[in-house]
């Protein structure tokens, strides 16, 4: 099929394969380690979750690094020679420096390459959230968007994403600095676990807490009751960690709302599993306008500048 225009992604969308790997698309695999061992993310291609996880599990502790500036190099170069305008949805730069690399590669090869479109998005997203967002795209593209119009559609769309989930090992957000030793610690004494979302600017939030994985699981379930979007063609990404029955409960859970969206259903890969550890579960979909999800704090802030 002759697209007007093509699209480039990247791993942490975690998308199932089979949707993503498909003419006018290339993916862009981010880099993982166990020890020295280096890994790409292929959106399990060429592995399996449980491996992965259980690995983890057994106390090993991978690590991740940003994409390498000649992996954009490489991508960028060929979206400009294939002379099909191009558009990469970029992994949250709130997260992670590869959207900064992407920006220096794109700038120096248009400059190289006048009048060539290559389009690079900040998503401010990530995982699951991210992945409802390049589906979308990937509908969009077949719509017949040019690369502009795509490029323009995903920078105001992003906010309209919303992404929540729950983690089961506390420990694992501990060693990311997203929350302190001493409520990593209660926390494992009380079975309590964090509730999380995706900020405006892409960086991660604590939303607050359930006792127990039934609880967070009906609490995901009731964040999409309250805010998503009704439309007719109302769909949402999950995502699991190694645990798919935690899913298939949060699915049931969402019916009991008597709301019945179409449910994509994603693995978390490796990049993002590093830093969430097994266990995860995510919930993606299409609802308030994330920009809106400020402190009173920053609403106060904003009016003395002058702002909304």
């Amino acid at each position: 099929m002759d697209y007007r225009c093509n699209l480039i992604i990247d791993s942490c969308c975690d998308l199932p394969s089979d949707i993503v790997c498909r003419e006018g698309v290339e993916l862009i695999r981010f880099p993982y380690f166990f020890d020295q061992e280096e890994f790409h993310d292929d959106l399990w291609q060429s592995g399996d979750p449980s491996s992965f996880y259980d690995r983890m599990r057994n106390g090993e502790q991978p690590t991740t690094a940003q994409v390498p500036i000649p992996v954009f190099e490489d991508a960028f170069g060929r979206a400009i020679a294939s002379g099909v305008p191009t558009v990469y949805l970029s992994f949250s730069s709130a997260l992670s420096g590869s959207y900064d690399a992407a920006i220096l590669v794109r700038d120096r090869l248009l400059a190289e390459n006048p009048g060539a479109e290559l389009y690079v998005v900040d998503t401010h997203l990530a995982s699951s959230g991210e992945g409802l967002l390049v589906f979308e795209a990937l509908r969009q593209q077949e719509r017949g968007l040019s690369a502009l119009e795509l490029a323009e559609w995903a920078e105001e769309a992003q906010y309209f994403v919303n992404i929540y989930f729950m983690v089961e090992d506390l420990e694992s957000l501990r060693r990311g600095g997203r929350i302190p030793s001493s409520v990593a610690f209660a926390g494992s004494k009380l079975d309590v676990k964090p509730l999380l979302y995706v900020a405006a600017d892409g960086s991660l939030s604590v939303k607050g807490i359930a006792r127990g994985r039934k609880k967070g699981l009906k609490q995901l379930a009731s964040l999409y009751e309250e805010r998503a979007d009704r439309a007719a063609e109302s769909y949402a990404v999950t995502g699991t960690a190694d645990c798919p029955e935690d899913v298939q409960k949060l699915e049931e859970y969402i019916a009991n709302t008597g709301c019945e969206p179409l449910l994509v259903e994603g693995s978390i890969g490796p990049v993002v599993g590093c830093h969430v550890g097994p266990g995860m579960v995510a919930l993606a979909f299409w609802g308030q306008d994330r920009r809106t999800d400020v402190s009173v704090a920053d609403r106060i802030a904003r009016k003395v500048k002058g702002g909304e």
